[in-house]
């Protein structure tokens, strides 16, 4: 059942709420001497300077280690970039951090929410709020593991901060319904798919293969994670029988996806399961 509070209401927002007064408006004689009639070119030259000016959001920290700065040493003097792998690790970690504050959000949501959960529950919520947080635990020692800086605000990490600050605002609005808190979540799921793609890339060029490993099963569950969000936006906003034919197919078929990127990488895996059933 979709909820209740996507209403028909008093929203004047509109042209149309006062047909007279724009009618007005737009066959007003003097309007051409009142407005001057223009474009973006100015505001564009003005961003085009500032842009022409900037430094960047910032730099990778040199290592603050003999171990790290002999790492990456080393590293550069074979032709490899670690500091791209860092900054990208840095990125999954600011990321995976916002979202274990977005789940913690949710909860907080879901504790006083009773109309329109759907199959939604706290216990399942709490689940991925959990493996959001052992991602980042992971990632951090990732990034010691290279004698970085898990607390460094690299570049990537301060990019994923500034797009993750409307998806928090959105979940701790308490205006804001079950549906489009579960909207923003499923924005986050969807980026975070594709950042840790990324991020197993970089990690196999550079002959990571522990982290390929663990960051292969990070993405397997985030896969689950964008499937359950799915399932219950959809319930929310009243394709329950939709959600239902996601929830039986597309967690499989998701799931199996990542097991097949996973084998052409040479990673290996336990063999999944269907839906419902035990191992």
């Amino acid at each position: 059942m979709a909820e209740e509070k996507e209403h028909v209401g008093m929203n004047k927002t509109g042209v149309q709420m006062s047909p007279l007064e724009t009618k007005a408006m737009q066959s007003d004689d003097n309007i051409i001497t009142r407005v001057h009639p223009g474009d973006e070119t100015q505001a564009a030259v003005l961003r085009q300077a500032y842009i022409a000016e900037g430094d960047g959001l910032g730099s990778i920290p040199v290592p603050g280690t003999m171990k790290g700065m002999v790492s990456m040493g080393l590293n550069l003097l074979k032709g490899d970039k670690p500091q791209i792998l860092l900054d990208k690790l840095a990125e999954r970690l600011a990321m995976e951090r916002s979202a274990t504050r977005l789940y913690d959000a949710l909860l907080t949501k879901l504790a006083v929410m009773t109309e329109g959960r759907a199959s939604i529950n706290l216990e399942q919520v709490a689940a991925i709020r959990g493996d959001e947080a052992r991602h980042a635990v992971m990632l951090a020692e990732a990034i010691a593991s290279m004698g970085g800086d898990p607390t460094a605000m690299t570049p990537s990490a301060d990019l994923v901060g500034v797009e993750g600050m409307g998806l928090v605002q959105v979940l701790n609005d308490p205006r804001t319904s079950l549906a489009q808190s579960l909207h923003a979540l499923l924005t986050a799921e969807l980026s975070d798919g594709v950042g840790w793609e990324t991020l197993i890339a970089l990690a196999d060029e550079h002959e990571q293969a522990d982290m390929v490993t663990q960051f292969s099963l990070a993405l397997q569950q985030e896969r689950k994670h964008q499937v359950m969000i799915q399932t219950w936006y959809e319930e929310a906003v009243g394709l329950s029988d939709a959600a239902r034919a996601r929830a039986d197919h597309g967690s499989t078929a998701a799931a199996r996806g990542v097991v097949a990127g996973m084998t052409e990488m040479g990673v290996g895996a336990a063999p999944v399961a269907p839906p419902g059933s035990t191992s």
